[in-house]
């Protein structure tokens, strides 16, 4: 009768017990929408959106490219700018290297000052100009990608955050019905109806529950760590359980995520830029055929005599274009095929990403539909069904272990398909640089 009475009350709890609820209810009713495991308040819980806007205002990475945004922003005025104005002092004497002493004895001996501007031949400064704003659009580019990258690094890491919460729910769970069977085996094996091998098979699976929640432990406080650097707190920062998220749906087909990523992906726009930067070097390249230009303008007193003034024009010939500008073209023009080839390449590891994630994404969205709707419920009618039979005797005791095991493994399973569905799709979100997830 105490035998009897141990397995009706693990029949009641395994009816009752929340995870095999909760799945089995989702399954039944059509839905997989989440249903919290623990009665934790939303007051306890840490938010997604919290934790994205504390790492977009402190991140020190984010602040780092904020400052060369800036630093690239502020070149093209200066580079397009006129070189500075030269200005001299000049004395001219004669048979005296005394600065003035004999000016105004001596018609040669002068004194006076000059101005010289070197002019670059138009076009020249323009193109100057341009090359650095594609630069700097480059650098902005590459700040947005950035961001999105760390921005997908949080919300991935609260994702497997949250499913390492709900997996180590469902162990401690498992830990309590563990030592419920381990207690009926040692009552059956001490009245002599059960057998060793049954108590022994109950201690092996209750270190190895023990084993599992040691490494969930382990996985729980590394994610917290890897949050914490992401939002610069400290890493011993202890964080508060992820809020519970509705399941997301991928409501886009992979052609429109190829489209979203060709207009937006930060990435393929910062490759752009430097295509363009570097055809505007090429044209500049050209123009290095052509001459420079500077203006010098010059007044001279001579004491008693009459003042002199002066003015030059001087031309930069480039005599030597078949060493200097010859291969600064031929240059440019590698560097150009270089980046028309490496934007190439980037589009084709774009295209490859969004359509790996997409599969993933899918495949997750199915085996998640999978476990709630027909794995997890068929599992526990098989549980039910051995406690059944092991009460009358009909089913053994390593049977009913192996049942219990293999629904809290699907049960797992699930968490970890929900966890990666969203993971997949953050990561989307980096590469078509769209929110995917509300």
């Amino acid at each position: 009768m105490k035998t009897r009475s141990y397995v009706c009350f693990i029949l009641m709890a395994v009816l009752i017990l929340p995870g095999f609820g909760t799945v089995r209810g989702r399954a039944e009713s059509g839905q997989t929408a989440v249903v919290p495991l623990n009665s934790a308040t939303s007051a306890e819980r840490v938010s997604l959106n919290s934790l994205v806007g504390e790492m977009l205002e402190k991140n020190p990475e984010i602040l780092a490219f904020e400052r060369r945004v800036e630093a690239a922003r502020s070149r093209p005025s200066r580079v397009s700018s006129l070189p500075d104005l030269t200005v001299s002092l000049i004395n001219r004497n004669v048979t005296r290297p005394i600065p003035f002493a004999n000016l105004g004895d001596e018609p040669m001996s002068t004194g006076g000052v000059g101005f010289t501007q070197v002019v670059p031949f138009p076009g020249k400064l323009r193109l100057r100009g341009k090359i650095a704003e594609k630069e700097a659009d480059a650098s902005m580019n590459l700040y947005r990608a950035r961001v999105l990258e760390l921005t997908s690094e949080v919300k991935q890491a609260y994702y497997r955050l949250h499913f390492v919460h709900q997996a180590i729910d469902i162990l401690r769970r498992q830990q309590g019905f563990l030592d419920q069977l381990t207690k009926i085996a040692e009552t059956r094996y001490a009245v002599g109806k059960g057998i060793q091998q049954d108590v022994l098979r109950a201690q092996v699976e209750q270190s190895l529950l023990e084993n599992r929640l040691i490494l969930l432990d382990r996985e729980r406080n590394s994610l917290e760590a890897r949050i914490n650097r992401l939002v610069n707190r400290p890493p011993q920062t202890r964080l508060a359980r992820p809020a519970d998220y509705a399941k997301p749906e991928l409501n886009h087909s992979l052609d429109d995520l190829y489209q979203m990523a060709l207009r937006r992906a930060p990435n393929l726009r910062q490759r752009q830029d430097l295509t363009d930067r570097n055809a505007l070097t090429l044209n500049l390249a050209r123009k290095d055929y052509y001459p420079n230009f500077s203006v010098t303008a010059a007044y001279f007193n001579r004491g008693q005599f009459t003042s002199l003034w002066e003015t030059r024009f001087n031309v930069e010939v480039p005599i030597y274009f078949w060493r200097k500008q010859r291969y600064g073209v031929r240059e440019a023009a590698s560097r150009l095929a270089e980046a028309r080839h490496a934007y190439t390449s980037a589009e084709q590891e774009l295209f490859f990403h969004v359509k790996d994630e997409y599969l993933a994404a899918k495949a997750s969205d199915r085996l998640v539909s999978l476990y709630a709707q027909a794995i997890v419920p068929q599992a526990t009618l098989a549980l039910e069904s051995s406690l059944s039979g092991y009460e009358v005797g009909n089913v053994n005791f390593l049977t009913l272990m192996n049942n219990f095991v293999t629904i809290l493994d699907y049960e797992t399973n699930y968490w970890d398909q929900y966890a990666g569905l969203a993971e997949s799709m953050a990561r989307l979100e980096a590469l078509v640089a769209t929110n995917l997830i509300p």
